[in-house]
């Protein structure tokens, strides 16, 4: 292999070992076995096992930001609910990987001492996932800038995204398709909440309901609340 496609390699291997178990538990020897090369030739490539999980984190992140990626085609509830699928298929398969990257790594526990450097970029990577959502979310709304209760709604629901997703890892207690039609109607309540302050998140959730089908997410949350006081 080439020095770029032999690295490549590695990451994938890497990634595939973090995701499935803690960092701290896999070995460099493990890496090695698993991509068919010998331990030496590892360090060739990267010159510790914390150099190779930040590129692992890298690409896991990256992948990570394009699951909220998605098409504007159909109603807002329906596409956020697609998106909620793909990010939970990335939690589920990646979930060691997952808890780390959102922690801020497992800098501490892979057998090098951290740096300011890792820290660094470690916060950039998580930074650059929530800058995704953030601006993915933005664009579906059709906002070239939001406002300051719109970024609060938006950054808030982001951040009640993570840590949904990290409590369910602990023992998955709650069925996963019930939490991603819940963060969905968490998305609504968080913008009817900041709707009832200001007039231009009014106006901006009228538009959000006035294409929902009476099947969709959002009709569904409206439901549930009747139901609630009858």
């Amino acid at each position: 292999m080439g020095v770029e496609e032999r690295r490549q390699q590695l990451i994938g291997v890497a990634l595939d070992l973090f995701s499935r178990r803690s960092p701290d538990e896999v070995s460099i020897d493990e890496i090695a076995t698993a991509a068919g090369i010998s331990r030496p030739l590892v360090y060739h490539y990267f010159p510790g096992k914390l150099s190779l999980y930040e590129a692992a984190l890298k690409r896991a992140s990256e992948d990570l930001a394009s699951r909220f990626a998605e098409p504007h085609e159909g109603p807002l509830g329906a596409r956020l609910l697609r998106v909620m699928g793909r990010f939970f298929d990335f939690v589920d398969e990646h979930g060691p990987g997952f808890s780390a990257l959102m922690r801020g790594g497992p800098a501490v526990s892979v057998g090098e001492p951290p740096s300011m450097s890792h820290v660094s970029a470690t916060n950039a990577l998580i930074d650059s996932v929530r800058q995704a959502a953030y601006d993915q979310i933005l664009s579906h709304l059709g906002v070239a800038e939001a406002s300051p209760r719109l970024e609060l709604a938006v950054r808030s629901w982001i951040s009640l995204v993570e840590s949904t997703a990290l409590i369910w890892l602990d023992g998955r207690r709650i069925p996963r398709a019930e939490l991603e039609i819940q963060l969905v109607h968490d998305f609504a309540a968080l913008a009817a909440v900041s709707a009832a302050y200001d007039e231009d998140m009014a106006a901006l959730l009228r538009a959000m309901v006035k294409e929902e089908p009476a099947d969709g997410p959002f009709a569904e949350l409206v439901g549930r609340l009747i139901a609630l006081g009858s």
